[in-house]
């Protein structure tokens, strides 16, 4: 029986920090959707939250790309400048209703038929349940995480608390109100210091990229990390640091039956993986798969699939861990459901390593996607 290939729509850009991120992710993306079969609709938001048209979106990639973007059937060239139409539709200045599902566009829409989203989105605005409950509401089928695995995820502080009930390992931590800080510095800084060595990390609670973090290794500091990372959110998250650190990460995919790929290993060119050393610098290893023996390999990816299942991910997440390099000790850090999908990426190249393919992989995520709407179709909305 043939395989069905679907029309796509790829959400790109928004409006939080990692805007860049995201157009880097969706171009990838959006090739390998094409090589696997699919039809693709480019849905670009600017960094302002606008919804774009797909001339503008196109647009909004090629000037990010420095030059076209290759996206229509035939492999050519293709910045949309010219034609922005899909199924037969015409495109308005700026979107309007979206479609209800089942691939119809219903009338008073400007969106094409499209089957199923595929959200591209880093950080907030994107990865943290606020397009998810657009999409939810829209009855529309999306690949990734739904809303409260999306915002559980994204809100390190709420992540840490589930972490702990669920008993996984991890560091170390404290909370701060930016108001908290705000209004008697000295005294927040003291109660940190009361309940945590240095040297220690700062972060945003809600902000992905590692914007925002910073290393601290004395109050000065301490207190300047505070002061930046009060410029990203209302909740602040420190943590202690952990001796002779190496990061690692796993990839997972699926949705009732998640499963792990091989573990990898990011060593940074700085002093940690900021920022900088993520996308800017080009002085950081990636380590695929990772030098660990067999027992440390199954634990992490015992402890991913868990961390996924406990915070009620679906689809997809990079799952991070820092391990102690002197005692093998392990620690959850953080779970990303919507991480990097560029080439050089750790998510995607982790499952290469493990035996899928990079088109194979975005079209697994396409029919897990619609094989979770086709579930929650099962629900009643009556009463």
């Amino acid at each position: 029986m043939a395989v069905r290939n679907y029309r796509v729509g790829v959400l790109f850009g928004g409006r939080s920090s990692e805007h860049e991120v995201s157009l880097a992710s969706a171009k990838n993306v959006m090739e390998a959707l094409r090589q696997a079969g699919h039809d693709v609709v480019p849905i670009g938001i600017t960094p302002q939250g606008r919804w774009l048209p797909q001339a503008d979106a196109f647009a909004l990639l090629t000037d990010a790309a420095g030059g076209a973007v290759r996206l229509d059937g035939d492999g050519k060239e293709d910045s949309g400048a010219e034609d922005s139409e899909a199924g037969g539709n015409e495109v308005e200045d700026s979107w309007g209703l979206l479609p209800h599902a089942g691939g119809g566009a219903g009338a008073g829409t400007v969106l094409p038929q499209i089957d199923v989203i595929f959200p591209v989105l880093h950080g907030p605005y994107g990865e943290d349940g606020t397009v998810q409950g657009l999409l939810e509401m829209a009855d529309l089928p999306y690949v990734g995480s739904g809303v409260l695995g999306s915002a559980c995820a994204m809100d390190k502080v709420m992540a840490r608390r589930l972490f702990a009930q669920a008993e996984l390992p991890q560091v170390a931590y404290t909370t701060l109100a930016r108001r908290t800080w705000q209004a008697d510095a000295g005294a927040a800084l003291e109660r940190v210091e009361a309940g945590l060595p240095y040297p220690l990390f700062v972060k945003p609670a809600n902000l992905g990229s590692s914007v925002g973090i910073s290393k601290a290794s004395d109050r000065r500091q301490l207190a300047a990390a505070l002061d930046l990372a009060a410029q990203f959110d209302r909740k602040l998250l420190v943590e202690a640091a952990v001796p002779h650190a190496r990061e690692l990460e796993v990839s997972v995919l699926g949705n009732d039956d998640p499963i792990a790929s091989l573990p990898g290993e990011i060593v940074p060119g700085n002093e940690f993986y900021d920022y900088n050393a993520k996308y800017i610098d080009d002085n950081s290893a990636l380590c695929i798969p990772a030098a660990l023996d067999a027992e440390t390999v199954a634990r992490l990816q015992r402890y991913a699939v868990e961390a996924f299942v406990v915070l009620d991910c679906e689809g997809l997440a990079r799952v991070d861990f820092l391990m102690n390099g002197e005692s093998g000790e392990l620690f959850l850090n953080e779970v990303n459901t919507m991480p990097g999908f560029t080439r050089i990426s750790m998510y995607p190249k982790l499952w290469e390593a493990s035996g899928i393919s990079y088109p194979d992989l975005v079209d697994r995520l396409v029919r897990l996607a619609l094989e979770r709407y086709t579930d929650r179709g099962q629900n009643s909305t009556a009463h």
